[in-house]
């Protein structure tokens, strides 16, 4: 019966050595299978009679070592031998000091004059040994292939997770971070972080934007990290691959660095027409941020595999910064468009120049006072600026005559120019992103008691957005210059409102406007509103604002 003392070896090719273990006893032999010191995994007996221990343990050693002797008779005292061995698996590891070897004991009943069945047994282990090595390989491919695939799968889990969050109004430094997160989930580094070009005090910069793990980068570094990866760059390589693995480094690190890659976010850049032909040359690749790692955990250098992921990585990152790049110059052309299309509606009369970034702005206070009760999001809020911007842009369709006369109106000439603020929301109409702020436009001249217009809505029947830019702009009207009359102080503005409480505005937005810091408000007015009570820039809110309706 077969007998099992320890065992090195799988459970699938234990139990393959077992079935051919026994097959050989049923001949009348004892198999054995023994590691490099000669102890037996595994000893398949007849019992007809006993394998010599020491002998075994020589045989199996002689066969691990030479190799090359495997299935020949190992004892050439007689003219067969009593055993036949050889190799199973071949000695691995520095020392040699690991290897299998099987060996066919005869026995001492065996008639030794019969060689014809010595060789049989001798051909009958060697086809095994063959067929257990083929099918060993076989497993150790499928486990590599097996390995290579899950480690592809994570590799495009995590260019699909990179390539979905690409949210074009999310700012630059949140998506590089989430890369380097997700890309260390996968690749053991000790460090890595990406720098991007920035122009600080007008000169361009790479500066840190984000990272993971322990990296020290300094502007000398930096600087380094660009002129090194631009010169392989140049010499055709798509990345930096550095390390002292295979010898000394390529180019001087500091002395915690063992191995790095450096692989570049690019820009297609284009190029002036060629003076000679007067055609545009092709397009060029200029480095905008760099991906740097350093020092590879579970093995001993960065590789092709570990090349072509960052490449891909560092692609996906370069796509979303050029586009974000880009959204924001289409925001800021936007805005400007809109600001420039106001302006010149306030241009038409002296009285209301800036008028309507005026607006835009009282509009954007109101809303983030009345934010908690009304739960208004930022969304909305930009949405609300936009509409103080524009309210007035159905004056573009009234007659500058009319905008500008000294004298008292007609019940013609009211009615006419009654009807800008149905024209600007039908301007605006037919621009699918405007639609959102139609009702502040719409609506701004209505009052909560019906004596408004265009539509004479009451109350509530009056949008959120139109009862807000209405008193925005009423606010500043009243404390600006009108052709009709001088300008009201501040605190006479803040006393009419009080006075319309309920009948022309909504009491209890007015009510939250007359409770802020108007005066502060004011300050800032006569600053041009150039900024908002914050830190922000008044055209990036305005750049942001548009980001709203165009994404």
């Amino acid at each position: 019966m077969p007998d099992t003392i320890a065992t090195g070896l799988t459970a699938s090719e234990i139990h393959e050595l077992k079935n051919f273990g026994g097959r050989l006893t049923a001949l009348g032999v004892n198999f054995a299978v023994c590691d490099f010191e000669g102890r037996p995994l595994l000893l398949c007996k007849t019992g007809a009679f006993e394998t010599d221990p020491a002998r075994l343990a020589k045989i199996a050693h002689d066969c691990l070592k030479h190799p090359d002797k495997k299935d020949k008779p190992q004892d050439d005292s007689s003219a067969v031998s009593r055993y036949i061995s050889s190799v199973l698996v071949p000695l691995t590891g520095e020392k040699k000091q690991t290897g299998i070897a099987v060996v066919i004991d005869l026995g001492n009943t065996l008639d030794m004059n019969n060689q014809q069945q010595s060789h049989l047994l001798t051909e009958l282990l060697r086809f095994f040994v063959e067929k257990f090595t083929a099918g060993r390989k076989s497993i150790e491919q499928m486990d590599m292939i097996s390995s290579e695939l899950a480690q592809t799968y994570e590799e495009l889990v995590l260019l699909y997770k990179i390539s979905t969050n690409m949210e074009i109004v999310e700012p630059d430094a949140n998506f590089l971070q989430m890369a380097c997160d997700s890309l260390t989930e996968i690749v053991g580094v000790e460090g890595i972080t990406i720098l991007q070009e920035k122009t600080v005090d007008d000169k361009s910069r790479f500066i840190l934007v984000a990272g993971a793990g322990v990296i020290d980068i300094d502007d000398r570094t930096t600087l380094l990290l660009h002129s090194r990866l631009q010169e392989e760059l140049n010499k055709g390589k798509e990345v930096l691959l550095d390390s002292d693995f295979d010898g000394s480094f390529k180019y001087e690190w500091p002395k915690n660095i063992h191995n790095i890659i450096v692989v570049p976010l690019t820009s297609k850049v284009k190029t002036h027409p060629s003076q000679d032909t007067g055609y545009k040359q092709p397009l060029t690749a200029r480095v905008i941020g760099m991906l740097v790692a350093i020092n590879r955990l579970d093995k001993p250098d960065f590789d092709s595999t570990d090349a072509k992921l960052f490449t891909s990585v560092a692609s996906e990152c370069a796509v979303f910064v050029e586009n974000n790049r880009l959204f924001g110059d289409l925001k800021e052309l936007f805005i400007g468009s809109l600001k420039a299309l106001t302006r010149s509606i306030d241009a038409k009369d002296r009285y209301t120049r800036g008028h309507s970034e005026r607006v835009g702005f009282i509009s954007k206070w109101i809303a983030e006072h009345l934010a908690e009760e009304e739960g208004l999001d930022q969304e909305q809020i930009q949405k609300i600026y936009l509409a103080g911007l524009l309210h007035d842009i159905g004056k573009i369709g009234i007659d500058e005559k009319l905008l500008c006369k000294t004298g008292r109106l007609t019940a013609k000439e009211k009615n006419r120019l009654r009807m800008h603020p149905s024209i600007g929301a039908n301007i605006l109409s037919g621009i699918r992103q405007m639609r959102d702020i139609i009702p502040g436009v719409l609506n701004h001249h209505e009052r909560v008691d019906g004596k408004g217009y265009p539509a004479g809505l009451k109350g509530n029947q009056i949008p959120l957005m139109g009862k807000i830019v209405g008193l925005a702009d009423c606010f500043d009207a009243m404390t600006s210059e009108r052709v009709y009359r001088d300008t009201m102080s501040v605190d006479k503005a803040i006393a009419e409102i009080e006075n319309r409480l309920g009948t022309q505005f909504d009491e209890k937005i007015a009510t939250v406007f007359l409770k802020s810091d108007i005066l502060h408000l004011w300050d800032l007015m006569q600053e041009g509103a150039v900024k908002t009570y914050g830190t922000d820039d008044f055209t990036q809110y305005g750049s942001a604002a548009i980001g709203t309706l165009i994404t």
